[in-house]
């Protein structure tokens, strides 16, 4: 790629999970960085890094990672983004950008903001994309195709650190949108988050039962109980972060889910079959219309 195609010399990603090491991958392929820092306490995913090509070098110590970068994107769990913050501040040079990859927007941009100095920009993103797997081993750099990436600027943000940040994730084959972080939050609580919890608790249930039935569980399982085995194997403390620092809205979306669910339990129980074909057919068209927005 010609240098001219670069929209960051420098970029440093700290956290080299799914997330990060699919950005690395993309921003390589697509010639959008020249060189790229990964910062991560364990030494082994620093290793690691290096051997899958995800960077040019790679380093623990915090300070030392953010010198001279350009753009520094926090990639670990959203609980730590705010540690993540302190630590790197006195290292950041003027006019750098600051972002993070995390599904919690409010949470982050608070933990975050408090620490950064004056002169450095912060444009929080959330790239609507995963797996159920983790670490650097398990990034792709078509990860993002065709997703969704939300951008939370806080008000006043420089518009050109707005679009820096945008372009590399268009590059990525992300689909961009702005939106307010409470809305974010809300929006996330219903799409992503509460299935999450729903998933864990499935599985949780089938991992209490008694161990001959939850042997017949797993052995008979259809696709319903393993979609679920799927989302209940993510990443198990970045899930923890996202109910912890987004609980207002989550809890709001989990008692209405809880009237909905006893909504059902009545009509099941007293045996409404009309209310619950009624459902039945809301919530088909709902698959149909993201089918058609090709999020299937």
């Amino acid at each position: 790629m010609p240098t001219d195609s670069f929209i960051f010399d420098r970029i440093t990603i700290i956290g080299i999970g799914l997330i990060g090491s699919s950005l690395a991958l993309s921003a390589k392929k697509t010639g959008s960085v020249r060189h790229i820092t990964v910062c991560d306490i364990n030494k082994a995913h620093r290793e690691e890094a290096l051997e899958l090509g995800l960077a040019d070098e790679t380093t623990g110590d915090f300070i030392e990672a953010v010198k001279d970068a350009d753009l520094v994107v926090i990639c670990t769990p959203s609980g730590s983004c705010g540690t993540v913050a302190s630590a790197i501040a006195p290292g950041l040079k003027d006019g750098a950008i600051v972002s993070d990859v995390g599904s919690v927007k409010q949470a982050i941009i608070h933990d975050v903001a408090q620490h950064l100095p004056d002169g450095v920009h912060f444009v929080p993103a959330h790239p609507i994309a995963g797996t159920e797997h983790s670490g650097p081993s398990a990034g792709f750099a078509e990860l993002f195709e065709g997703r969704w990436l939300i951008l939370t600027p806080p008000a006043g943000t420089d518009e050109d650190a707005i679009k820096k940040v945008s372009t590399l994730w268009e590059r990525t084959g992300s689909n961009i949108e702005i939106m307010d972080a409470q809305h974010h939050d809300m929006v996330l609580a219903i799409t992503s988050h509460l299935p999450h919890l729903i998933a864990y608790t499935i599985v949780g249930t089938a991992d209490d039962l008694g161990d001959h039935l939850k042997k017949e569980v797993i052995k008979f399982s259809a696709s319903g109980f393993r979609d679920f085995t799927r989302i209940a194997a993510s990443d198990p403390v970045m899930w923890r972060d996202v109910f912890l620092n987004n609980k207002e809205a989550v809890l709001e979306i989990l008692q209405r889910f809880t009237e909905d669910l006893t909504f059902l339990q009545r009509a099941i129980r007293w045996g409404e079959g009309d209310k619950l074909e009624e459902l039945f057919k809301r919530t088909r068209k709902i698959r149909r219309e993201i089918i058609e927005a090709n999020q299937a």
